[in-house]
């Protein structure tokens, strides 16, 4: 093993701000690296875990990521740690998120809705936010879910997300 995420988790979790980034990993004196990008900017920093090379050891770190200027609802999510030999990215590790603020204003989280026969976005939309033309909201936050928002089946599990 390597480097591992456990959060956010894989299959384009729904986060907020701030993004909360954990594993176990191992670096170079300890050292690594995290970027957050969305194909137009990205933000990037550094932490420590373990105790040096080849010790695995456990981190958690939140990166706040309210001032950015991200386009897209998407983000690539990594943690990897900078070659010793030339500065070059190693040991990447990569996972797709989406960004809930980008979706909902004062986005905070999201409720579940199970899907039953005879529910369409619109109507779930109209529960969730008074609106049925705000169902692209759910869309976005469902984008490994939903290829056509006029085909949701029963048995579904969709992310509502909420904001203020």
């Amino acid at each position: 093993m390597t480097n591992r995420l456990d959060q956010p988790r894989t299959h384009l979790d729904l986060v907020g701000n701030p993004i909360h980034i954990g594993g176990i990993a191992t670096g170079f004196e300890a050292t690594l690296e995290y970027r957050i990008g969305d194909g137009h900017h990205q933000l990037t920093g550094t932490f420590t875990a373990g105790g040096g090379t080849g010790e695995h050891g456990q981190f958690h770190i939140a990166v706040d990521i309210g001032h950015t200027t991200f386009q897209t609802d998407r983000l690539l999510v990594q943690v990897f740690e900078a070659s010793a030999r030339d500065g070059g990215d190693i040991n990447v590790v990569t996972v797709p998120v989406i960004y809930g603020p980008r979706i909902v204003p004062g986005y905070y989280g999201y409720r579940e809705h199970k899907v039953v026969k005879g529910d369409t976005l619109s109507a779930i939309a109209k529960s969730a936010y008074g609106d049925a033309s705000l169902y692209s909201r759910i869309v976005r936050a469902n984008p490994a879910q939903i290829s056509d928002p006029d085909k949701i089946v029963p048995g579904q599990v969709l992310r509502i997300p909420i904001g203020s």
